[in-house]
This record gives C-alpha cells, sequence and structure tokens, in this order.
C-alpha cells in the first residue's frame, strides 16, 4: 500500500479503489467536522456533500494533479460543494455566515454565565468559540483543528494571507479574555 498521501492519491487515479477508499477512510471524518461547522443542516446534508466530492474525484481522477495538501484540497472541494448547493437552492439550509440574529450576540457576563454550566474544559471551550463571530470561528476550526496554514485559510475563507492571520489573532484574544473574564469575576466576588 502506498506510504504518502501523494502515492495513495497517484495510486487512485490510476484507478486503484483500496487507495480511493483509503483517502476516504482517512479524511472522511475531518471533512465531517468541518462541512457540519459551516452550515445549520442535518448530517445527511453534510454527508451527502462529501459523498459528492468523493463521487466528482473518482469521475475526474485522471484529469486531476497531484496535490500537494490532500487534506486541504479536499476540505477546500467539499466547502465549494457545500457552498455552491446552498447559492442554488436545492437544499432548505442557511449557512452559518448568513445567521445574523440578535441573540448570537452576547456580552460578557452572559458568557461567565454559559461557562458556569458548561461541564468540562470541551465544552466550555465549544461555548466561547461559539460566541465568536462566524469568519473567527471558521478561521480557528481551519487553523487549530484542521491544522492548515495561514495562505491555505486565507484561500478558503477568500481573504489574502494577512487577513487570515487577523482573524485567528483577533479569535484567540477574544478568546483569552473570557477565558481571564471568569477568573477575574471569581475574585471580584471572593474580595469583594
Amino acid at each position: 500500500m502506498p506510504s504518502t498521501d501523494q502515492d495513495l492519491w497517484k495510486a487512485f487515479q490510476q484507478g486503484d479503489e483500496k487507495a480511493y477508499t483509503s483517502l476516504y477512510m482517512k479524511y472522511v471524518k475531518d471533512m465531517f467536522r468541518y462541512g457540519s461547522s459551516l452550515v445549520t443542516t442535518s448530517e445527511a446534508f453534510v454527508v451527502d456533500c462529501i459523498h459528492d466530492v468523493f463521487t466528482e474525484l473518482w469521475v475526474k481522477r485522471e484529469r486531476l494533479s497531484v496535490p500537494d495538501n490532500v487534506k486541504y484540497y479536499l476540505l477546500k472541494a467539499l466547502k465549494t460543494r457545500v457552498m455552491h448547493l446552498l447559492e442554488r437552492k436545492e437544499r432548505p439550509y442557511t449557512p452559518l455566515s448568513e445567521l445574523t440574529l440578535d441573540f448570537f450576540e452576547t456580552n460578557d457576563l452572559e458568557v461567565i454565565e454559559e461557562l458556569e454550566f458548561a461541564d468540562s474544559r470541551q465544552e466550555k471551550l465549544r461555548v466561547l468559540i461559539a460566541k465568536l463571530p462566524n469568519r473567527q470561528q471558521e478561521a480557528i476550526r481551519l487553523r487549530f483543528i484542521e491544522n492548515l496554514n495561514y495562505n491555505q485559510i486565507g484561500e478558503m475563507l477568500n481573504v489574502n494571507t494577512q487577513s487570515a492571520k487577523n482573524l485567528v489573532f483577533r479569535a484567540t484574544e477574544q478568546l483569552k479574555k473570557w477565558i481571564i473574564l471568569p477568573i477575574l469575576h471569581f475574585f471580584y466576588i471572593f474580595l469583594g
């Protein structure tokens, strides 16, 4: 069996079904996680989009070039597919970036209250990330969950590399503020 992603890709391009299946198995969870972060919809919609991407890859395999970063390539292809379906309105779903309801805006005290109800660190982090603006949420996920570099993040978000860095920086600064705020709140109550 091929050892690198590029070797797997080349084998898949030559019609090797095991290599194709290996690529799918290796990246389907990452694609599902990322796809689920893009839209407020059922799991079936995201799975359908992933299958569409892999079906198209198989059909066009002989014409494709070998990507430098297979994971990035697949995530980008998934985002393109999801956005294409949403723009065509084939599915009655709303992308996260279009949700601008007032209750998504929160003040710092509300963040503290929600953190008090979160049981684990992971749940607390999930609560905090959900409070960030949508573009910052996506930038954080791409950087720290999908491990993409800033150039790739910029391409995924249709911004330049510096803007991608700025989005991640602003998001991490806000997260730091929200993480420190409950500590300060505790000391205020304890000392006050």
